[in-house]
């Protein structure tokens, strides 16, 4: 199944994709729903942002190219840290540079949302706690995230969390290929399989640390290739399987 979350006559909806058709749903993709017989063609809906995490959980190092490239050993365990909620946004929406960054980065990344409540599970248990994988760009002001030691402030303003266009649970997420485009140059380019920790290992590791709600989104780290962005600037996450993530600078 391909979900998305749209808007159409100004209300919000979860809805299924099939065909390039959007099925609406009734009800909340995370708690109880049933299909409806009203469908929409793509070009009639605005995609949101698939989910509304209560939080997103993020990996700060989880490609063996991209230790490299930051010339870091290899973690002995995964680093984690959050961005707030309030960072996400959707496809086609700006990232803003806000004013007290000099230099703002994107991030191509595979993330994870969480289908139901889980606190202490093993890897094996995780597949049973994941909805599907989506698009993310983990949009850092890299001056600040330096200068702060910690990385609230890098990670977290508003826009810094694009997601989409959808949540799907028809792809092997460990192996996929994952790109990103500047104004349609290739910047990154990796494979999951060169991650650190397989998904599920993040999310057993995670949940042992903090409980996971519904539609809370798990991002798995960023390969080689970062850079800076400008206004301006088209930046699009390609994700085989999982389609493009496309966001503008202002």
């Amino acid at each position: 199944m391909k979900y998305v979350r749209f808007q159409k006559d100004n209300q919000i909806f979860y809805g299924i994709v099939e065909n390039d058709k959007v099925m609406k749903l009734e009800g909340d993709l995370f708690g109880k729903y049933a299909k409806t017989d009203v469908q929409y063609d793509l070009e009639q809906v605005t995609l949101l942002a698939p989910c509304s995490p209560s939080k997103v959980v993020a990996v700060g190092l989880n490609y063996r190219d991209h230790a490299k490239e930051m010339g870091e050993a290899l973690p002995d365990v995964p680093k984690i840290f959050l961005k707030a909620s309030t960072c996400v946004i959707g496809p086609e929406e700006k990232i803003v540079i806000p004013q007290m960054s000099k230099r703002v980065d994107y991030e191509a990344e595979i993330a994870a949302v969480i289908k139901k409540t889980a606190k202490n599970i093993t890897a094996d248990q995780a597949g049973e706690y994941i909805l599907g994988y989506t698009c993310l760009n983990d949009v850092t002001a890299r001056d600040l995230q330096k200068s702060d030691g910690q990385w609230t402030r890098g990670k977290s303003f508003d826009t810094f969390a694009p997601i989409g266009p959808y949540i799907s649970d028809e792809i092997d997420a460990n192996g996929v290929d994952i790109k990103l485009l500047l104004n349609g140059e290739q910047k990154q380019h990796s494979n999951t399989s060169n991650f650190i920790w397989k998904i599920e290992e993040l999310v057993s590791f995670i949940s042992q640390v903090m409980t996971l709600l519904p539609g809370d989104v798990i991002t798995t780290g960023t390969p080689s290739g970062i850079g800076p962005m400008k206004q301006g600037d088209c930046v699009e996450v390609v994700i085989e399987g999982l389609g493009t993530l496309r966001n503008y600078v202002e």
